[in-house]
């Protein structure tokens, strides 16, 4: 049984949270673990990661009879946030992030500028070696040439439950395996804005086998990525960290660099100076959120897993 105490990131050598806060900071990881899972160029496993829920979520779901009553009370938070965040942004995406993705990306790019030295402190604390840097450097170039190359949509699928069940599947395996895209897969194949338009009508036919595809990806693969992070620590942990900044690198050409574009800055109102601006803006104001989150995981340090 996950301890209370510790998960995400407190300890009884530490000083001990309001629990108010708690659940207000765990719902809040959430709604941005939902929105990195279906924002284009994100993943929302990179967000878990960054956001030091990604390990004790795992463990919970690997084992998820083992102390379910607890586990779920202390995830209920994340759960709904995760949510709120997909419900959420699927209506932005109708609204606005056609004409400003370039400028929501920066946002979450900031994220990881943020807390990458965190994450790289992480991964190196049961040693780091010539083979872990290996992996780093193989894993960052791989997500990195598949964002590249599959830039371009691949194949339009015509929009049916199993196609939606498989959307959710993809999204599941974005929370499992950090660095990887959903989104990117699902606008290759052209069903990324039919799924926004679904989410945001509540159209029963996208989302139950949405969630269904979701829910059967994580709880099928969880158990394996647990015993992986046990096993192999330190590779593992090097491969997701090479997954996060490959992914990261990868949104400035596949993102953000057309949008500066002057076709689609005219469809945003913005001159190329004002794009930058909002564009860097956007950047400074995630890193310094990711910061202040880094700041916070300090005092109420993650739990040591695995």
């Amino acid at each position: 049984m996950l301890n209370t105490n510790k998960t995400g990131g407190e300890s009884h050598n530490q000083k001990t949270i309001n629990p108010v806060t708690d659940w207000i900071i765990r719902l809040l990881k959430g709604t941005l673990v939902g929105i990195g899972a279906i924002l284009p160029g994100l993943s929302g496993g990179v967000l878990a990661v960054i956001f030091g829920i990604y390990q004790p979520l795992l463990k919970f779901l690997a084992d998820i009879r083992k102390g379910f009553v607890k586990n779920m009370l202390f995830f209920l938070p994340v759960l709904i946030g995760v949510a709120i965040g997909i419900f959420l942004f699927a209506v932005v995406v109708e609204k606005a992030f056609g004409k400003y993705a370039a400028i929501f990306v920066c946002l979450f790019i900031g994220f990881v500028i943020g807390t990458f030295p965190s994450l790289y402190k992480t991964a190196g604390k049961q040693g780091r070696s010539t083979g872990d840097m290996v992996i780093l450097i193989i894993s960052t170039l791989a997500i990195f040439t598949l964002m590249i190359v599959g830039e371009r949509q691949l194949v339009n699928v015509t929009p049916t439950i199993p196609a939606w069940f498989g959307s959710g599947a993809l999204i599941g395996l974005g929370l499992i395996v950090p660095g990887m895209s959903p989104s990117n897969f699902l606008i290759y194949f052209g069903l990324y804005d039919k799924m926004a338009a679904g989410i945001n009508n509540l159209d029963m036919t996208v989302v139950i086998p949405l969630t269904a595809g979701v829910i059967v990806c994580i709880l099928l693969f969880a158990r394996l990525a647990a015993f992986l992070f046990r096993k192999y620590y330190s590779g593992m942990y090097h491969f997701i960290l090479g997954m996060v900044l490959g992914s990261s690198l990868a949104i400035f050409p596949v993102i953000v660099f057309p949008a500066f574009k002057a076709e689609e800055l005219s469809a945003s109102g913005l001159s190329f100076g004002g794009a930058v601006v909002f564009c860097l803006v956007m950047l400074a104001a995630g890193s310094l959120a990711s910061w202040l989150f880094s700041k916070v995981e300090e005092k109420y340090p993650r739990e040591d897993l695995f």
